[in-house]
């Protein structure tokens, strides 16, 4: 557990002027804005000795102290929540994570996470490689739904982890993005935590861990295009900032997407969705007791098919990508996902598999 933490600043006279929350979120960049405020409300800030309030302002030349309590993590209990399985035996469970659930309980997030659930549904998980995220190999981002593996045991937890650290478990993803990409790409970069925006993620670092996706476009609208996208490393937010840095961010994604709301069918599938249109579609990788090819894949969301029906609409538009060699051999596979095909086509193959919409032809 992380010790309390106490910090000295003494505010240079050009800082007249300024709120001292937000003075105190740009001095300390690691804390939020909200969280400084907090810390003000509960009397953890100092000016000359004295509490303040939030708005006081600066003057220039008086001592600041910051208090950062150390956190008490409480231990996640079980709790009878809906949860999707797509596969379990006695290792290891499968599941598809909802919009809107955190994978493990953290600040602002005691209970209600995916981690409570699974405590209800596997009686045996409590302590699986840590009290706080027991049975957790990897995580999803709040408002990223689809497939997510989970080991029930302490074997299976640790052959996971090394899977997914060699780069053995293939992981696909269905996304869609503002403009209009190019037909394939596989963006590499090193990456790290942003320099000044602390809650962000960015691949434009001089010193950071390797991280390479690869994506290619199943579908192009007006405005937008749904795009398949193959992580070869997992890093956090990973998807979302290759994207957007390339300047294609995913629709809806408030933190890495573009400030305004885009025009037309883009607009409306956006609203919509309400939220970032990512979707972890598949997962495979060897099953850590027997070593057989397990391959799961996650049905696509109803609220990311509705945005899929106003982005199509009458003029929409499917292409077939060329194949892309470079990216099976990167990929250390072949492509899994089966091309598009145009509406008209999709009408007479009515057996073809849709792992998209109904309407639509299929990945």
């Amino acid at each position: 557990m992380a010790a309390p933490d106490t910090r000295e600043h003494r505010a240079p006279p050009e800082a007249r002027g300024e709120r001292i929350d937000q003075y105190l979120a740009g001095v300390f960049t690691d804390l939020t804005r909200s969280r400084i405020r907090g810390l003000i409300d509960d009397g953890h800030v100092l000016v000359d000795g004295r509490s303040v309030k939030a708005a006081m302002r600066v003057r220039g030349g008086e001592s600041l102290t910051l208090h950062v309590p150390a956190p008490v993590a409480a231990v996640p209990v079980a709790e009878e929540l809906p949860l999707a399985v797509l596969h379990e035996d006695k290792d290891l469970v499968v599941v598809d994570k909802a919009a809107g659930m955190v994978v493990h309980p953290g600040a602002g997030h005691a209970s209600g996470t995916l981690v409570n659930a699974l405590l209800h549904r596997v009686k045996d998980l409590a302590g699986v490689g840590g009290e706080l995220r027991p049975g957790i190999v990897h995580r999803l981002d709040k408002d990223t739904t689809g497939c997510l593996v989970v080991a029930k045991n302490e074997q299976a937890l640790v052959a996971l982890q090394k899977s997914f650290k060699g780069r053995e478990v293939t992981k696909t993803y269905l996304a869609v993005v503002h403009g209009s990409p190019p037909a394939e790409g596989r963006i590499e970069t090193l990456y790290g935590r942003h320099p000044v925006h602390r809650q962000r993620f960015t691949g434009k670092v001089r010193e950071g861990k390797p991280a390479i996706t690869l994506f290619r476009v199943l579908e192009s609208f007006d405005g937008a295009a749904l795009v398949e996208v193959d992580l070869l490393t997992g890093r956090t937010h990973q998807i979302r900032v290759h994207l957007a840095e390339s300047g294609h961010p995913l629709l809806g994604d408030t933190l890495y997407g573009v400030g305004r709301k885009p025009k037309g069918e883009a607009g409306a599938a956006q609203e919509r969705l309400g939220r970032q249109a990512l979707h972890a579609w598949r997962l495979a990788f060897a099953h850590p007791r027997t070593g057989k090819h397990l391959a799961l894949e996650a049905p696509v969301p109803d609220d990311f098919n509705a945005a899929l029906a106003l982005l199509r609409g009458p003029d929409a538009l499917s292409v077939t990508p060329p194949t892309a060699p470079a990216r099976k051999k990167a990929a250390g596979k072949k492509a899994s996902a089966k091309k598009p095909v145009s509406k008209k086509a999709a009408a007479k193959k009515a057996s073809a598999k849709k792992p998209v919409s109904k309407k639509a032809a299929s990945e």
